[in-house]
């Protein structure tokens, strides 16, 4: 569905150097990306402000043209097949709308089906089930700026799938939204991509939307493909801490072992944060010698600790469990 080969993207940079002069400095937002993503698959991509994603999407979507590499969606050339593309895939970005302003949302979706000349008889069938798993029966005759953003946001969703494209690509889709926004999204697109084989790739920032919805994670850092591979495989790749939590049976004061960190006491409850090299068995051994323990608890590394520390630089960098170079 997605094949990229050693893809670049390189802007000029143009910066003062004196009163009237300017300095030009070359700047490669995409460095040499290669990857591939295949029919059905749910792929999350990822990266910190400034890695490249936006740039990625808009590569994939035909709004940039790369500088270098091969890059082939659906089996075209996004850049010079933009408009043959535009009717196999369908896009939402979480901060720009698809839909008119001052239309009511029906209208808005009739229009796209006239971009997309989609048949009538199909759009009804469609629009009637888009307007069933997105809940959007009770305000299909209100103008799009009345909506609440949750509510537009399905709303951009059901824009993007009415013609039934083969690959959908969503910027940052729960941007904003409430818990019961996110959840009625989240279950949405787990349901098109289960149901229907849609191709789905995501960016988001919300690790939420990945932990609930992506079998695969590729991690763009600097312009690079950091790594490609699952959630699971990403913890043992990156190491991050563990943290033990231990209630004593009364409040005490901080607990101190060595090599290990005390993070937080709260009352009888102690946070200590153990090394990946530690053995949690030995130090709550340790512990019950010494402190009258009445629980404990192992929380293994989120997400979100190991994105982090993968951001930080805290790694080599990484790809499909081999390390390459920076």
């Amino acid at each position: 569905m997605i094949e990229a080969v050693d893809v670049v993207k390189a802007f000029t940079v143009r910066t003062r150097s004196g009163l009237l002069r300017r300095a030009r400095t070359p700047l490669r937002a995409v460095d040499g990306v290669s990857f591939a993503v295949e029919p059905g698959e749910f792929v999350g991509y990822l990266g910190p402000n400034g890695a490249g994603k936006s740039t990625t999407i808009k590569m994939l979507t035909g709004i940039l043209t790369a500088t270098a590499g091969t890059l082939r969606v659906c089996g075209l050339d996004p850049s010079r097949r933009r408009t043959s593309l535009a009717r196999r895939i369908g896009v939402v970005f979480g901060q720009r709308t698809t839909l008119w302003w001052d239309l009511p949302l029906r209208d808005s979706l009739t229009l796209v089906r006239r971009l997309y000349r989609v048949e009538s008889g199909a759009h009804r069938a469609r629009l009637a089930e888009l307007t069933a798993l997105l809940e959007l029966e009770p305000f299909l005759d209100t103008p799009v700026r009345q909506l609440s953003l949750g509510q537009r946001m399905r709303g951009d969703l059901a824009a993007a799938l009415l013609h039934d494209p083969e690959l959908l690509v969503l910027d940052e889709p729960t941007i904003g939204l409430d818990v019961v926004s996110k959840a009625t999204v989240r279950d949405f697109l787990a349901r098109v991509n289960a149901e229907r084989g849609t191709t789905i790739l995501l960016t988001t920032h919300d690790l939420g939307d990945i932990e609930r919805l992506c079998r695969r994670v590729m991690i763009i850092d600097r312009g690079r493909l950091a790594y490609d591979g699952g959630l699971d495989e990403l913890r043992r790749t990156v190491p991050a801490d563990r943290v033990l939590v231990v209630e004593l049976a009364s409040p005490a004061a901080p607990i101190t072992l060595d090599g290990i960190e005390n993070v937080r006491v709260e009352g009888p409850r102690q946070w200590l944060r153990l090394p990946r090299s530690a053995n949690a068995a030995a130090v709550v051994a340790e512990l019950a010698r010494g402190h009258d323990v009445r629980d404990f608890s192992l929380r293994e590394p989120g997400i979100e600790d190991v994105l982090a520390g993968l951001y930080r630089g805290d790694h080599e960098y990484w790809c499909s469990g081999r390390p390459v170079a920076p």
